[in-house]
């Protein structure tokens, strides 16, 4: 056990109880090493819940989180659009932030954050994304090691139901960081990325928005190269017919075992949803003092298939570790026990301010996954490959 596990705990504000909180508490209860001291959000049901399961304060406003004395971190879970403004309040209180993927929208808003949390001197984590995942990082232990040479191809694959869950009306649009590309690619992206070494240089890329009532990207296909020579092929799609956890064995994207019983379920919830309202009611169902946090996984959470090709061997990601396909053998390693889903999460937050080592999901590298999301959506528009100006390695 390293060091870190025997310094004071940190104590940690989260700014928005929704959602992406909801899937991250878990991780965040289990882990003696963080003390929930304080929240802010909107809904007093929420504030008074989270009053009541942790003891801490609960604000009505970020920036009365961000001035709290009492909070080190923030972890902001609030809305992709509000990132910009939440990190900037963070980094002006002297807090160091972990701020929910994307980094932001816009790619100007995002240049700012770099550059208020360098000039503030606080480390800004962009997490929890599936490059975190325990395979994940086993893969990038295996590549980094030189055992199979040097990459050479990647193919990263999902097929999920992710458009027809309960979505607020700005999730529908995609200049408000609505539809598959902030929420999704950007998985694919950090994943593909950190394996590829980081430095993509050109991408080119197709888009699909296909159902009118749901007026946003759904859908996309794009091939990535890279500085030191490999290329990267990432297909997804959230219209919820053909379901690619089919081919991991059944775990879904969160670590829990799916049932058969469950195919169609997003669009079965939908169909009873008759306004926006309706709908943006629904998804607040699943937030904090609303709903109870899902039971802790009994597999690591992953972002669909993934093949790493390597001159001497393959690597195939699954939700209990990763295959390795040499010249004449193959073997499985498993990934280590799982503690918590998102421990390794909680692992860099805390190794970057406690021990000054910063993962390699800073800042920086949230910017330069956003590039790639942008470079996404106007290659398709342009139906020609897209430079890249604003990447780092891994």
């Amino acid at each position: 056990m390293s060091s870190s596990c025997e310094q004071r705990p940190l104590r940690l504000g989260v700014a928005g109880l929704g959602r992406g909180f909801m899937l991250t508490l878990p991780s965040l209860k289990a882990d003696s090493r963080v003390i929930l001291c304080a929240a802010a959000a909107p809904r007093a049901e929420s504030r008074s819940a989270f009053e009541e399961a942790f003891g801490g304060r609960a604000h009505d406003s970020v920036e009365s989180l961000c001035a709290d004395p009492d909070v080190e971190a923030v972890y902001i879970a609030t809305p992709h659009q509000m990132h910009a403004q939440h990190v900037a309040c963070a980094a002006e209180h002297g807090k160091h932030v972990l701020v929910d993927k994307p980094l932001a929208i816009e790619l100007a808003d995002g240049q700012r954050m770099v550059a208020a949390a360098r000039a503030s001197g606080i480390h800004l984590i962009v997490g929890p994304s599936h490059s975190f995942d325990a395979p994940v990082q086993q893969a990038h232990d295996i590549i980094r090691s030189g055992e199979l040479g040097e990459v050479r191809m990647i193919q990263a694959l999902n097929y999920t139901d992710f458009l027809y869950r309960p979505r607020r009306p700005e999730e529908l649009r995609t200049e408000a960081g609505g539809g598959v590309m902030f929420s999704q690619a950007i998985h694919q992206i950090d994943i593909v990325r950190l394996l590829a070494g980081g430095l993509a240089q050109r991408v080119m890329a197709m888009t699909g928005a296909w159902d009118p009532e749901r007026p946003t990207e759904g859908a996309y296909a794009a091939m990535i190269d890279f500085a030191c020579g490999a290329f990267a092929t990432l297909t997804y799609s959230g219209y919820a017919h053909f379901d690619s956890d089919e081919w991991m064995d059944w775990v879904g994207e969160l670590g829990h075992a799916k049932v058969s019983s469950e195919y169609g379920g997003a669009r079965r919830a939908l169909a009873g949803v008759h306004s926006p309202e309706d709908e943006a009611a629904l998804k607040s169902d699943r937030t904090f003092g609303a709903a109870e946090p899902q039971p802790a996984a009994p597999h690591h959470e992953h972002f669909g298939p993934v093949i790493v090709c390597c001159e001497r061997g393959d690597l195939r990601l699954t939700p209990k570790g990763v295959w390795l396909y040499g010249d004449t053998e193959r073997r499985f390693i498993r990934a280590p026990d799982l503690a918590a889903p998102r421990l390794p999460v909680i692992d860099a937050l805390f190794a970057a301010i406690r021990d000054g080592a910063p993962p390699a999901q800073t800042g920086e590298w949230g910017l330069a996954s956003l590039e790639l999301c942008h470079a996404i959506l106007r290659a398709a528009e342009l139906r020609a490959p897209v430079e890249l100006e604003l990447q780092v390695p891994a």
